[in-house]
């Protein structure tokens, strides 16, 4: 007679066992290669290559090919990418935002797979916000998974640097510009900004402060008059802000690394960054967070929280398919956000990580995850959330006029133009 004690834990071993059947056989079969295509180089290496080294402990027998491209918010590899989406030499899988970025382009030419069976599969539309799901949708499909969140609308600083010159983070652009002169005396830069990318990265911010967040979501919805005096109010203080910045000086020649140095080392007071700044400050220059380096959001904008998020997709006909769905599984779990995002600055996607972890996320994440789950949400321009690649290649256009000219009526005229031409305002 089999003891009854014998027969239970033989279902139990039996019922783990089965648990680990598909885990193992995916990683028996899985081979080959797979290229990652991204703009993860250098200081924002170390997250990608984290996730990387989880998907090779799970995946040893295929070769991952991390196909980064320099440049920072994916101004260069967006172009590398064109060439080879348009060729017909998709990389396997490929950084994208979330939102008009890859929908507006890449799923409208139907190159991307669509992946609900993979949120159904993995219980995704569960875990995941209702509004980013949206970003990641089109006709009903969804096209890429999504690894973190991060926040546009953030001013960095150096509270003893602060401290010393006798001035507190500015709640608005007003009190920015009316302490802008007493930063000039101590020869300081009132606000670093860097190459192009970053100064219309600030814009959204201050548009932002101008419009608010209904405004903001206006004028996507064709609801604002793009060359009306709201918008020419955003062009006016915009003007103002870089009238108390570098932009005339070597803006041009600074990434945002080092734009980022320029506040750590106190030469300049203040940055509006993403908050992968974060990830910089903590993960390559060994700072903690309300020490080395102060934040709040940007003026104006308290309250709102401007939204991107990272994502890969898997584009038709790669050759390996099979090693890409595991990568896009690895992403969107628990254990593979809890891997990136720590090292990135960036928050979980899902609803339910642990982000109040403190061994695992720092004080300034635990804020930007409580912001999050309260603040008004709305969609970033400059990185893919909010318009589509023909709008966010056109507005370089329009900032260069606004550049050479300060003219608001002029800028905002052609913004207007680039509205009706990108079918992106409504």
């Amino acid at each position: 007679m089999v003891h009854k004690r014998f027969v239970s834990t033989l279902v139990a071993v039996m019922m783990v066992a089965a648990l680990f059947v598909p885990f193992t056989a995916r990683a028996q079969s899985l081979s080959g290669e797979m290229e990652i295509f991204s703009w993860w180089s250098g200081d924002e290496g170390p997250a990608l290559e984290a996730l990387i080294a989880l998907y090779n402990s799970k995946y040893p027998d295929v070769e991952v090919i991390n196909a980064a491209v320099t440049g920072g918010s994916g101004v260069n590899a967006r172009a590398v990418l064109k060439t080879r989406m348009l060729g017909g030499d998709p990389p396997d899988t490929f950084q994208v935002h979330a939102g008009q970025e890859l929908t507006g382009t890449w799923v409208v030419a139907e190159r991307m797979e669509d992946l609900t069976f993979l949120f159904e599969e993995e219980g995704w539309f569960d875990t995941f916000p209702e509004g980013l799901i949206d970003l990641l949708s089109y006709e009903g499909g969804v096209y890429s998974v999504p690894v973190n969140i991060h926040r546009s609308n953030v001013m960095w600083y150096n509270p003893a640097k602060l401290a010393e010159w006798g001035i507190e983070a500015p709640a608005t652009w007003d009190d920015f510009l009316a302490v802008c002169p007493t930063i000039q005396e101590a020869g300081v830069t009132p606000l670093v900004v860097g190459e192009a990318w970053t100064v219309n990265h600030l814009w959204e911010s201050v548009a932002l402060s101008v419009l608010g967040a209904d405004g903001w979501n206006a004028f996507w919805a064709g609801e604002l008059d793009p060359t009306g005096d709201e918008m020419q109010a955003v062009w006016n203080t915009f003007g103002s802000v870089l009238d108390c910045s570098n932009i005339a000086e070597d803006a041009a020649s600074l990434s945002w690394q080092q734009a980022t140095d320029r506040i750590i080392e106190g030469t300049a007071a203040f940055n509006v960054m993403g908050d992968w700044a974060a990830g910089y400050m903590v993960t390559t220059k060994g700072l903690v967070p309300g020490e080395g380096f102060g934040w709040q959001a940007s003026p104006g904008t308290q309250g709102v929280f401007l939204m991107l998020s990272d994502s890969f997709g898997l584009p038709v006909g790669v050759a390996n398919r099979d090693n890409v769905i595991e990568w896009l599984r690895l992403l969107g779990s628990v254990e593979g956000q809890d891997a990136f995002n720590p090292l990135k600055g960036s928050i979980p996607a899902r609803i339910d990580a642990d982000t109040g972890n403190a061994d695992l996320y720092n004080a300034y994440s635990q804020s930007a995850a409580a912001d999050w789950a309260m603040d008004t949400v709305v969609g970033s321009l400059v990185h893919g959330a909010a318009a589509n690649e023909r709008f966010g290649n056109d507005f370089n256009s329009v900032m260069e006029i606004f550049l050479a000219s300060r003219d608001a009526a002029a800028t905002t005229t052609a913004l207007g133009v680039i509205c009706i031409q990108s079918g992106a305002c409504g």
